[in-house]
């Protein structure tokens, strides 16, 4: 039997054995493609290719693609684990010709490749043809030796393929495969084309590119057609290794034996086996997700990833797994792709953080969330409802984390809907409250109010990259909202023909200075951008008049400092990507005269080690005088040269690229130095987080940054003042006082542990008999939890066969701890089990092993109820 390496392998083989050249999987995350979420197809590299606005040395290619269908219009994750043929990551082989070859080579490649490489019987497969595509029906025929009555004729949705509304398009030809009778449904019309059950499998989809279609539908034929293929590995082993379900191919089973080997159960091929089937498809996105550089998020790929890892947290839940487990599935995953994809093998321990991370926050409040669903079940039974509000299915998401379709599934479960139309309805009214306020009130009728006042006006031409200092026109006068023809000392918004203003936008913080006219002049202190126009904002002092000629001047001292700023961030974003990995993204930025803030995406702190290396190469760049260019070019020449674009992004077809020389290259459209030099000395004065997944570096350059030198240095003098040492002598000065300080600590500790203690065995007079076995419900007095275990423990082993069961007001909460002797958790008592049901009392949640566990609560007043509920559960299991 073939591994599903073997079959990888023997696929690019065979293409390039064919003149095609192997090319590598690109990552999950598109590169430099703004508008797709994922990689989800192995034509997605190629795009531009195919476009005719990249060219390669090649005109035949052949790859095994990693893709992900989460999110977005291609979304399979509702449906992973219900089928046996879909998945939220899959692998995509493919073989492309770029104006090359076409469908009848196309045709007899897969053929071939299918029945002699692959050796699947010729009688076993039909093909299904676009409605119109006679030629491709003929070739099936003629090249495959197809009976007619095995191709299937099918319409524009299911065999006609296109890019987008316009461009590149062209009917398809897909191979399917027959299971045999034994997998036909009850339907009586079964077939290929009228049915999509387990009988017909589609394997491999053959796109022939050979139109052009204009924005009124016209389809012109191309000059040079293409081929773009793509078949699942998953479905392919399935087939080649003889078995039912892509979760019995051996790119699924040593997963779902660690998940076994954690549960302790045997998977289930039918539904039971439900969970491990989600389970084993999550960790696999998820580690590959994390690989490529994507974190746990609120936002777009982050925020997908987060729904995908909970799901799986959910389900192995359901199996009975209370502690992070998910991150332990890792090294299956990595062991099982290390040969195909290598790079994976040195980002093991890395995804097992992040997951792990990820994974104990959420379980933080998973159970919190998950006895809010039970409340909310209740109610709707006793309502008669079988709907769960979308104003519920809100507050499960914002206050316990769930995702939608978390709480979708947990419905399922209880025989319920969710009205998801209201949820969305409130998300969007969320996100709404969260925008700039120039999108929900004053400012956007302002922008209304512009729009008609400048109507006919061209947009205002921003000459400020060349000039500081320009004389323009006066277009319009704003106050309140409305047009005017002059302002005298007064707030107004001033509209200029042309400006060297920089409006607020990228990050960068907008210019201040002067506009001055023959009457009198305005102080400019906030400049915006509205409808195409540029908005100068200020109080002006004598008379401007609209129609005017005017002086605009931009206070150059600070527009430099702000430059050499913003040229200090993408000196900051590359040295970090150098330093920490390409997964560290930009995510924001603040770009101001006195100080720059650059947030990204991390899952850990920066190390000391870390950020003086940054520094290190920032001040590099800076001190060997880098020239900076700038130039206009076309978006996909901007991605050939490998520019930065940011995710979310939108951008016209010409691009403004920021390089620094031989060092980085990034979309912009900010103000910047000519040199590196300009910017003198670079500093971080601070790294933090600010939220999951993400961190926050400011930074201070030239006369700031040396500033900030001299406070930390007259910092450490006061400091060495202190301490009566040198400068020098502070850090060793500090490293002693701390050893004295842990050391007195540690003995106080000793001595409150031995008082607890010694209060603590006076409950021992508490513990009753319940057939020869010591029971102890006890309240005692812990400083912690480590505390309260330690106290625990000790009773049990002094009264030898025995339940013990202690609580603890800690911190205006409840601490819990339960210990069962080894003979009696051997009988089948369960500390765990005790612990949980005694937790719910005070408002808590908790669990653990047979023979130890520990549980929290947030109402202390009911912690002598719990104690006596945890007796009562004790003597009913030994009685």
């Amino acid at each position: 039997m073939l591994t599903s390496y073997e079959i990888r392998q023997m696929f690019i083989d065979y293409f390039v054995k064919h003149g095609h050249t192997a090319v590598p999987s690109s990552s999950l995350v598109p590169a430099n493609d703004p508008t797709l979420l994922f990689t989800n197809a192995g034509m997605n590299q190629f795009k531009d290719v195919f476009l005719g606005i990249e060219h390669r040395d090649y005109r035949r290619a052949v790859t095994a693609q990693r893709c992900m269908r989460a999110g977005g219009k291609h979304n399979d994750l509702d449906t992973v684990g219900r089928t046996p043929r879909h998945h939220t990551f899959f692998e995509m082989l493919g073989n492309f010709s770029f104006g090359d070859y076409f469908k009848r080579e196309a045709i007899a490649y897969a053929w071939e490749f299918l029945t002699q490489k692959a050796g699947i019987p010729a009688e076993r497969m039909w093909v299904t043809v676009y409605l119109d595509d006679d030629e491709a029906f003929e070739l099936w025929q003629e090249v495959a030796g197809i009976a007619p009555e095995r191709i299937i004729r099918l319409g524009e949705k299911d065999n006609f393929w296109s890019m987008g509304d316009t461009g590149p398009c062209g009917p398809c030809s897909e191979i399917i495969y027959d299971r045999g009778p034994e997998y036909r449904c009850s339907d009586p019309n079964c077939g290929v084309g009228t049915c999509d059950c387990d009988r017909w499998l589609e394997v491999w989809n053959l796109v022939f590119m050979q139109y052009d279609r204009d924005q009124d539908g016209k389809m012109t034929p191309l000059p040079k057609p293409s081929i773009d293929t793509g078949m699942g590995l998953e479905r392919l082993a399935s087939i080649l290794q003889g078995v039912d379900s892509n979760y019995e191919t051996d790119l699924f089973t040593p997963i779902i034996k660690e998940i076994e080997g954690l549960t302790g159960q045997r998977y289930d091929k039918g539904p039971a086996g439900f969970p491990f089937r989600v389970i084993a498809d999550h960790i696999r996105a998820c580690t590959f997700l994390v690989i490529d550089g994507i974190l746990p998020g609120n936002e777009g790929r982050g925020y997908v990833l987060r729904r995908i890892l909970r799901r799986a947290v959910r389900f192995g839940k359901i199996l009975g797994l209370n502690e992070p487990f998910f991150y332990r599935l890792v090294p299956a995953v990595i062991e099982m792709m290390k040969h195909a994809y290598p790079e994976v093998r040195e980002k093991q321990q890395y995804v097992e953080q992040v997951i792990r991370m990820e994974e104990e926050r959420f379980l933080t409040t998973l159970n919190d969330g998950l006895r809010k669903v039970e409340d909310i079940v209740d109610r709707l039974r006793r309502e008669g409802s079988r709907t769960i509000s979308g104003k519920d299915a809100f507050m499960l998401y914002d206050t316990f984390g769930f995702p939608i379709d978390l709480t979708e599934d947990v419905a399922e479960e209880y025989g319920l809907k969710v009205d998801k139309a209201e949820f969305e309805a409130m998300m969007e009214e969320q996100k709404e409250r969260g925008r700039r306020s120039f999108k929900n009130n004053e400012a956007f009728a302002l922008e209304k109010a512009i729009t008609a006042i400048l109507e006919g006006e061209n947009p205002t031409d921003f000459v400020g990259y060349q000039c500081l200092e320009w004389e323009s026109e006066i277009l319009a006068i704003i106050k309140n909202g409305e047009g005017a023809a002059s302002a005298a000392d007064e707030e107004a918004i001033v509209v200029l023909m042309e400006t060297p203003f920089y409006a607020e936008s990228g990050g960068q913080v907008a210019d201040v200075g002067i506009i001055k006219g023959p009457e009198g002049e305005m102080e400019v202190t906030d400049v915006q951008k509205a409808a195409g126009w540029i908005l100068h904002y200020g109080r002006v002092k004598g008379i401007l008049r609209q129609g005017q000629v005017v002086q605009a001047r931009v206070d150059a001292d600070r527009r430099k400092a702000t430059a050499a700023n913003h040229t200090a961030t993408h000196l900051l974003h590359q040295a970090l990507r150098e330093t920490v990995g390409e997964y560290a993204q930009q995510k924001g930025s603040l770009v101001e005269p006195e100080r720059l803030r650059f947030d990204f995406s991390h899952f850990a702190p920066l190390t000391p080690e870390e950020i003086q290396r940054i520094e290190e190469i920032v001040n590099e760049k800076v001190w060997s005088l880098l020239p900076v260019k700038v130039r206009q070019t076309s978006l996909s020449e901007a991605k050939r040269l490998g520019a930065i674009a940011l995710f979310g992004e939108k951008y016209g077809d010409q691009v403004r690229v920021v390089e620094v020389e031989g060092f980085s290259r990034e979309l912009c459209g900010g103000t910047h130095v000519k040199n590196t030099g300009e910017i003198g000395l670079f500093r971080i004065v601070s790294e933090a987080s600010i939220g999951a997944g993400l961190r926050r570096i400011e930074a201070v350059t030239g006369s700031e940054a040396y500033r900030s030198l001299r406070q930390s240095e007259e910092e450490l003098r006061r400091a060495a003042a202190l301490m009566k040492v040198v400068p020098t002598e502070v850090a060793e000065r500090t490293e002693v006082l701390l050893r004295q300080l842990r050391e007195t600590e540690k003995e106080l500790e000793a001595l409150k542990t031995r008082m607890e203690k010694e209060k603590a065995a006076n409950v021992l007079d508490q513990a009753v008999k319940v057939q020869d076995i010591s029971v102890l419900t006890a309240e005692i007095q812990a400083s912690d939890m480590n505390s309260l275990r330690q106290n625990a423990e000790t009773l049990r082993d002094k009264l030898g066969t025995s339940v013990v069961v202690l609580g603890s007001r800690i911190d205006d909460k409840v601490g819990l701890a339960a210990f069962v002797s080894k003979e009696l958790a051997e009988r089948g008592l369960h500390a765990g089990k005790i612990i949980s049901e005694v937790a719910k009392i005070v408002g808590g949640g908790g669990g653990g092993r047979q023979d130890m566990a520990q549980a929290g609560g947030k109402n202390p007043a009911k912690l002598s109820e719990a104690l006596q509920a945890a007796r009562e559960i004790i003597e009913n299991s030994l009685l």
